[in-house]
């Protein structure tokens, strides 16, 4: 079998499995939804329909359109590696180039800071 013809027998299973997932993700939403927060709070039953838009908003606000887990790893993975190559002296000046960006300071003692009053 040919790479074209797997995919155009796995295309058709995909397509129906993301249809799956997106419709049962949206009735559990929308279960969940309308057992919870009309009696708690007072607040409108919404429709499987809303249920999907709520759960689309919900994945660009706080999940982005990535494939979870795929960048976290490899970023971790190549910033060890950097730092595996790094000499001390820069380590130190990255560390201090992410203080100071981050408008860290050092503790009081270290890197020449004094801390006013300190030596009253």
């Amino acid at each position: 079998m040919t790479r074209g013809m797997k995919l155009m027998m796995i295309a058709p299973v995909a397509i129906v499995g993301i249809a799956l997932f997106i419709a049962l993700g949206g009735w559990f939403v929308m279960l969940l939804w309308n057992w919870l927060l009309p009696p708690l709070f007072g607040w409108h039953a919404i429709n499987f329909w809303q249920a999907i838009g709520l759960l689309a908003l919900c994945r660009i606000l706080f999940g982005g359109f990535r494939p979870s887990g795929s960048v976290g790893p490899r970023w971790r993975h190549r910033m060890k590696e950097r730092w595996g190559h790094m000499s001390p002296e820069d380590r130190e000046r990255f560390r201090q180039g992410v203080r100071s960006h981050f408008g860290f300071d050092p503790p009081a003692g270290e890197g020449g800071v004094a801390t006013p009053g300190a030596g009253e």
